[in-house]
């Protein structure tokens, strides 16, 4: 007797898996909002260079005090970096008359004022990192990925060797410490190294909280768990914005998208260790116990599977020798393979991420557009699992990303005033490099052979964190040019969208067990197949 069989004799999906999953969605939807956070966190209001010895012109209305000691740009703004080095008392006579002297015109020497109309305070206001230290700003998103991607490498170690529930426990008890130590922080270097923190802690949730689930599951309900795990990621996007709208002070705002992480770790006490990992580990007692818990709550009292019968089904899943990342460049096919769909995550995510943290220039407010970017993913995930499996995993694939670069590019050409339709083309491309992630699990997942499977979607994911972590930094490239980071992001989706149709379809393939599988045609079997064993169960773990 398989796991599978034994799930279906105690309820494959009854009230016992119903309470699991409700009490897993609480972490899942806290997940965005700290992966999304920065739209928040580093938010950065208008700004101008703090005037000195102010009081001196009280006969002055602050637009004249801001004349004679501001430059204009081009736009006829105000410049937030820039001040005169002394006072212009004839722009008040003509203010189109700018000083063709530049020697005046100097950096800020006392600081800035900001806009509090918006954000009580930020960490850009906190620290004003802002102009010169604008990079460092961004770079606090970085950071926060670059600790999700050490998180991985950790965490998907640990959760096999000592357990998934012990390991989601320790993953949401460091939250809670760094996400609170993050908004006690007193230094722009606690934050830093805090933030850094908090996403290896988080790196946990996303990879433990969906398999614990799915492992649980029967086969017939994956791919609606697999769906609705994703929705509460969405949900959280939604949330986010909320809980930004109300609090508007940095500080607090950590402790609101951390806090829930509390009320996580007292729901996981009922969430049950995952019997297929307590079996493949020998402990036959305990996943004999939860399973008869299973049993009960779902009404199967017939339910009669000894320990002694447990012991007996370990399953064998070791195809011969020893394989590692380096095993998935050694093969031509599996190769080419390889390099592509590297190329396709790296270009999911950063699609993805760099539309997720640019929330400004479509003519809705902040709020307004983290709540719309979220719920708009819902109907592209659905839409999605229904395409993928018509018009094929490859086409699929490439033109969502093709798409999202197209609505990207389309944003570069039409003119700001056209607020309306810009948002419009934004919200659609955020719905396209969703359906992009969507896909992508589980079109990788049919790609590996059994076994590399795992070896092949950590390595694709890694690819994807890198794209994460360099998403924010594209928003630098702005002091180049106004419209680099947009060319930027337009282009690796486009490209890696193209990168796509390299790779071999998978629609109605049967599902590849050795590389010699892979180096051989494909056979086609008329029946839908089953995406692979908790594979697009691991959907969604942005």
């Amino acid at each position: 007797m398989k796991f599978e069989d034994l799930l279906l004799e105690i309820g494959g999906f009854g009230r016992f898996q119903i309470l699991i999953l409700a009490m897993l969605c609480l972490p899942r939807i806290n997940l965005p909002m700290h992966f999304l956070l920065h739209n928040f966190l580093a938010a950065t209001p208008s700004h101008h260079c703090a005037i000195p010895h102010q009081e001196a012109f009280v006969n002055l209305t602050m637009e004249e005090v801001l004349l004679i000691s501001i430059p204009r740009k081009p736009d006829g703004t105000f410049s937030s970096c820039e001040m005169f080095s002394q006072p212009q008392f004839h722009l008040l006579l003509n203010s189109s008359l700018q000083p063709e002297n530049k020697s005046i015109i100097q950096h800020c020497q006392h600081g800035w004022v900001y806009d509090h109309s918006q954000f009580t305070s930020t960490i850009s206001t906190q620290w004003d990192l802002v102009c010169e230290q604008r990079g460092l700003n961004q770079a606090t998103a970085t950071f926060f990925f670059i600790g999700v991607t050490m998180g991985a490498m950790v965490f998907g170690y640990l959760s096999d060797r000592f357990g998934r529930k012990t390991m989601l426990q320790l993953s949401l008890v460091c939250s809670v410490v760094f996400g609170m130590l993050s908004a006690a922080s007193v230094s722009y270097t606690m934050l830093a190294i805090t933030r850094t923190l908090t996403g290896v802690a988080l790196s946990g949730l996303s990879l433990i909280v969906l398999p614990l689930g799915m492992e649980w599951v029967d086969i017939q309900h994956r791919t609606f768990t697999g769906i609705l795990s994703s929705i509460f990621w969405s949900v959280g996007n939604m949330l986010l914005a909320l809980a930004a709208y109300l609090v508007r002070e940095w500080h607090w705002l950590l402790v609101a998208v951390t806090g829930p992480c509390l009320l996580s770790i007292i729901c996981l006490w009922w969430v049950p260790e995952s019997a297929r990992w307590l079996i493949a580990k020998g402990k036959v007692k305990q996943a004999h116990r939860h399973l008869l818990r299973c049993a009960r709550m779902n009404g199967r009292k017939d339910f009669a599977v000894s320990p002694e019968a447990l012991t007996r089904m370990v399953a064998d899943k070791n195809m011969g020798g020893s394989y590692s990342y380096i095993s998935l460049f050694r093969t031509p096919v599996l190769r080419k393979i390889s390099l592509c769909s590297g190329v396709v995550w790296f270009g999911v995510a950063f699609s993805y991420y760099g539309m997720s943290l640019n929330l400004t220039g479509f003519g809705l407010s902040i709020y307004l557009s983290q709540f719309v970017f979220g719920i708009i993913e819902i109907p592209a995930k659905m839409i999605m699992y229904v395409l993928v499996n018509r018009v094929g995993r490859r086409p699929s694939q490439a033109w969502t990303l093709i798409l999202t670069g197209v609505c990207i590019g389309a944003n570069i050409v039409i003119p700001k005033s056209f607020t309306s339709l810009r948002s419009v083309v934004a919200i659609m491309g955020k719905g396209f490099s969703e359906a992009a992630f969507t896909t992508v699990f589980l079109y990788t997942s049919e790609l590996y052979p059994t076994i590399l499977r795992q070896n092949g979607m950590g390595y694709t994911s890694f690819l994807a964190r890198l794209g994460g972590a360099l998403a924010p930094l594209m928003f630098l490239l702005d002091e180049v040019w106004q419209s680099l980071p947009e060319v930027t992001c337009c282009g690796v989706a486009v490209c890696s969208g193209a990168v796509a149709f390299l790779l071999p379809e998978t629609l109605n393939a049967r599902l590849p067990e050795g590389i010699e599988d892979i180096e051989k045609p494909q056979v086609k079997v008329p029946s839908e197949i089953r995406a692979p064993e908790g594979v697009p169960l691991q959907a969604l773990l942005k």
